[in-house]
């Protein structure tokens, strides 16, 4: 394992849109006050290079050509359907595939689960750049959009809601970094997220 010597340093943490690893920093800070944690925003279709020069990131599955990665499984997130706050859709609590059929499905270019399989029919305009402007689509009433959760809430607005797609994908987040740089820094925050104390062994 690399190590580190005990100069300033800064501990740089990638994190793809709605990620949330404000728990983990604040006890960074607080175990590690002389080691800066730079978070550092990266773009899913990017997180891949972008792991290349970090020192770890909070990516989504599937992450291509991980042979050279360590992966730790964080959490997985419920799929959630966005439509206007006006759709007869936010009547519900929760929704299902058979809840969809007929309704537009608009696929942002930065979609982060992949081919779904749903009773929904694709919109007759061009894919939509992304997920912001495919929620803003939806809002004023043509077509849903289906994102994790905190998709969902990253770019809520007062004229769409999102209801729970029950059996729908889950988008895995995780810990990913390069095998050749496993770093005592990294190692605290494996820690850190695995929810050990400071006093802990690894």
């Amino acid at each position: 394992m690399a190590s580190r010597t005990s100069t300033p340093r800064t501990f740089r943490l990638g994190a793809v849109p709605g990620a949330t690893p404000g728990k983990w920093i604040d006890t960074w800070k607080q175990r590690m006050p002389r080691v800066l944690l730079e978070l550092v925003p990266i773009e899913f279709a990017d997180q891949r290079t972008a792991i290349d020069d970090l020192d770890a990131a909070l990516v989504r599955r599937p992450l291509d050509d991980a042979d050279d990665l360590h992966v730790i499984p964080l959490y997985d997130e419920v799929p959630v359907v966005v439509a206007s706050a006006e759709s007869h859709l936010m009547a519900a609590d929760q929704l299902t595939a058979d809840d969809l059929v007929g309704e537009v499905l608009i696929t942002p270019l930065d979609d982060v689960l992949g081919p779904l399989s749903l009773p929904t029919v694709a919109p007759k305009f061009s894919p939509l750049a992304t997920t912001a402007d495919a929620i803003a689509t939806a809002a004023s009433g043509v077509g849903i959009v289906v994102v994790p959760m905190s998709l969902a809430r990253l770019h809520q607005r007062k004229d769409v809601g999102y209801r729970p797609l029950l059996a729908g994908p889950t988008s895995p987040v995780v810990l990913a970094w390069r095998r050749d740089r496993t770093t005592e820094d990294v190692e605290t925050f494996i820690g850190i997220v695995r929810g050990r104390t400071a006093n802990s062994s690894r």
